[in-house]
């Protein structure tokens, strides 16, 4: 059985670097940029960041100031034994959000969408989010992801039914016009993992295009070869916008375009990207059926996806 105490020690774990660490892949990312930048300006911009989120790292400070809003995904063994079950689970996952949040590693973003009642705590209706996979195994995997307000309020969530007579021109057309809206005067702080959904009804394209912005790291490609290319085209066609870090016309526009699909209804195609920001945080932990604690860094969230070798 996994015990109620491991749990609640990983899930505050989980918060914490999430909060405060970038993972490797986007970091990474940053430092090749760096690297390879051409102008005085370009070198300047993304050592302050890298340098900025190792700081953050070091010290044990949120990596931005905005936490954003607090995002579980879980992956459950099916023969997996929680003490308490699945209501314990999230149980312990609003209680460490709020210790979390109490201790500074979070800040209270989290309000009532209409009368603003702020319960200081991150935790309200429908807040923590959860989202569930079950798989074969008895361990458990558990993702916490801090998704910023930034990319999402300001323009980097979209969604639009496509008929199938516009097909893919149609469908990366949407995604072009609409990341150049959202990326004016660096709304949503750009370069970041741009997740596309494709198919579905339009609840599921905008939920695996978050999933595909917050899950899956920076090499990853889809499996089918045709949604690979599609991701490496609009990868290419994205970055010759010269949007640049915080639209300042400097390296990336965009790190990684991930794109998942749904199987769709013949009358059309729901089209959603959502966005992910230059800070873009995530942090996964399994725990198998003996206690046994492992830090991973990719959720593989999503079955298939290959990394570049």
């Amino acid at each position: 059985m996994i015990s109620s105490e491991i749990i609640k020690e990983v899930i505050f774990n989980i918060i914490k670097r999430g909060s405060c660490h970038i993972p490797q892949d986007i970091l990474n990312a940053f430092k090749k940029e760096k690297e390879i930048s051409k102008t005085i300006k370009g070198t300047m911009a993304f050592s302050n960041l890298v340098q900025s989120i190792e700081l953050s790292a070091e010290r044990e400070n949120p990596a931005c100031p905005d936490t954003g809003w607090p995002l579980f995904f879980f992956k459950i063994g099916n023969d997996a034994v929680i003490e308490g079950g699945i209501l314990k689970l999230e149980e312990i996952c609003k209680e460490m959000v709020a210790k979390a949040t109490k201790m500074g590693f979070l800040r209270s973003t989290m309000k009532h969408p209409l009368t603003g009642e702020d319960p200081g705590n991150n935790i309200g209706q429908n807040i923590p989010y959860f989202h569930y996979k079950f798989v074969p195994g008895d361990s458990i995997q558990l993702t916490y992801v801090a998704k910023g307000g930034g990319s999402e309020c300001f323009g980097g969530t979209r969604t639009r039914m496509i008929a199938f007579a516009d097909g893919i021109k149609g469908i990366e057309k949407f995604i072009i016009d609409s990341y150049i809206a959202a990326t004016r005067a660096g709304a949503i702080c750009p370069p970041g993992i741009l997740g596309i959904g494709i198919g579905g009804t339009a609840n599921i394209a905008a939920n695996i295009a978050k999933e595909a912005a917050c899950l899956r790291i920076i090499g990853s490609h889809h499996p089918d070869p045709m949604i690979s290319e599609m991701e490496e085209d609009l990868y290419q066609a994205l970055n010759n916008l010269n949007i640049g870090i915080m639209g300042s016309g400097e390296g990336l526009s965009v790190l990684s375009v991930h794109i998942e699909y749904a199987y769709t209804h013949i009358a059309g195609i729901a089209v959603a990207l959502s966005s992910n920001c230059c800070i873009t945080r995530r942090a996964t932990t399994r725990i198998f059926n003996n206690g046994e604690i492992r830090e991973l860094h990719d959720p593989n969230w999503f079955d298939g996806e290959k990394e570049n070798e």
